[in-house]
């Protein structure tokens, strides 16, 4: 019997030293698989990194072309956005020029004094058509530093205009809603 074990033994012996090799195959062959997975993955996670950064380059250059274009339009703008008016205010310029040239030889003054009214009244509706608004009417109200500048301050001729426009040295002007030039005031004190 004694024999039978040793046999018994042996055998399970080389069996198990069979299944070691043949797992130690398994494990090289798992270990190959594994090597060339994670040399696969590396390789896909670099090229994505680079697909990455090129995007990000491309972008970026998007964006620097951009803002640099939008720069160029907006100075661009700047440059030409009174190119409008004064195109409108040359025909004015050519009505003084002419009502000048017709004041030469006119002994009339009414006449001239007509002639540079009419004048007057186109460039004025060039400008209000622009929207260029003066601030009529300021006399007698109460002074308003949001839109007037009080040049000086005389004794008033009533108590009731105390702190009141007396006198308009100089129009105030809004362009819209933006006040260009302050109305120049005088006030009671």
């Amino acid at each position: 019997m004694e024999d039978k074990e040793v046999i018994k033994e042996e055998s399970i012996a080389s069996e198990n030293i069979e299944n070691q090799a043949e797992g130690n195959i398994q494990e090289e062959g798992n270990h190959e698989a594994f090597s060339k997975t994670t040399e696969s993955s590396e390789q896909k996670l670099q090229q994505e990194i680079n697909d990455l950064k090129d995007k990000y380059l491309r972008l970026y250059s998007e964006f620097e072309n951009f803002r640099r274009r939008t720069a160029k339009e907006r100075i661009d703008l700047i440059k030409t956005a009174s190119e409008e008016v004064i195109k409108e205010i040359i025909p004015v310029v050519d009505d003084f020029e002419r009502a000048f040239k017709a004041s030469e030889n006119e002994s009339d003054g009414a006449k001239v004094r007509e002639g540079n009214h009419l004048v007057f009244h186109k460039l004025v509706r060039v400008l209000e058509y622009k929207g260029l608004k003066a601030m009529d009417g300021l006399v007698g109200k109460p002074f308003d530093p949001e839109t007037q500048e009080a040049i000086t301050q005389i004794p008033s001729p009533s108590d009731e205009m105390k702190g009141k426009v007396i006198d308009v040295l100089e129009k105030g002007y809004t362009l819209g809603d933006k006040v260009i030039r302050y109305a120049k005031v005088v006030t009671g004190a």
